[in-house]
């Protein structure tokens, strides 16, 4: 298949997801399955293709849910996405559902020894102004600033007082801009408010990139 040029995500590709919010069923899916293959999951691909060069070769998250543990037994994700990862370990997020276009960077996770070296950094009166104004300052163009875990009260060992407890409390750090549903994501208008967003990121992906990096923690073996 010719994943190239990438012009957004056809109206289709909405109307796929809200009816599979109406009715998340094998029979749905499978009546629908050509429509998301050519809808969404296709320009996904092509998106992938032009953004590879800049920000890494995306991967395409499968559209099975995981219900092996959960009590919701609904077979089919709600939302597609995909994700890639920089050299220095920052990731880059998209994400399409019936809602509209979520686009993301940053570190959304930190495995133990990253928290470690996110908190101590932020803590350091050198470095954690730095994270705080570009924070600030993104904050004051309109983007999300998010974590996937914030504690209610300062981590252990830092004063619940301190000038950037807001970060020290993060588990992460995220820079987001949602985008409700627009004739522009039908275009190619899409892949320039999507770079836009991950660009606009790159003043606090290298902070976090020279400052927390990749995880050296070996994972975890099958038991």
């Amino acid at each position: 298949m010719d994943v190239s040029g990438f012009n957004g995500w056809p109206p289709e590709a909405l109307e796929f997801y809200v009816g599979l919010e109406a009715d998340n069923s094998k029979s749905y899916w499978h009546a629908h399955r050509d429509t998301y293959e050519r809808a969404v999951r296709e320009p996904f691909l092509r998106l992938g293709d032009e953004v590879a060069k800049e920000f890494g070769p995306l991967h395409v998250f499968r559209p099975y849910r995981d219900v092996r543990f959960s009590r919701d037994k609904s077979p089919y994700k709600t939302a597609a996405a995909a994700v890639t990862e920089g050299p220095g370990g920052c990731g880059f997020y998209v994400q399409l559902s019936a809602e509209g276009l979520l686009v993301a960077s940053g570190y959304y996770v930190l495995a133990a020894d990253q928290l470690e070296r996110w908190r101590a950094a932020v803590a350091d009166p050198k470095r954690g102004p730095r994270i705080a104004s570009e924070v600030d300052r993104l904050r004051a163009s309109g983007y999300d600033i998010a974590a996937h875990e914030s504690l209610k009260s300062a981590p252990r060992g830092y004063p619940k007082d301190h000038p950037r407890i807001e970060l020290l409390r993060n588990k992460g750090l995220t820079v987001g801009r949602s985008f409700t549903p627009a004739r522009w994501l039908h275009t190619r208008a899409a892949y320039d408010r999507i770079v836009r967003v991950w660009r606009d990121a790159a003043p606090v992906n290298r902070w976090l990139d020279r400052h927390v990096g990749p995880s050296t923690i070996a994972p975890r073996e099958p038991t």
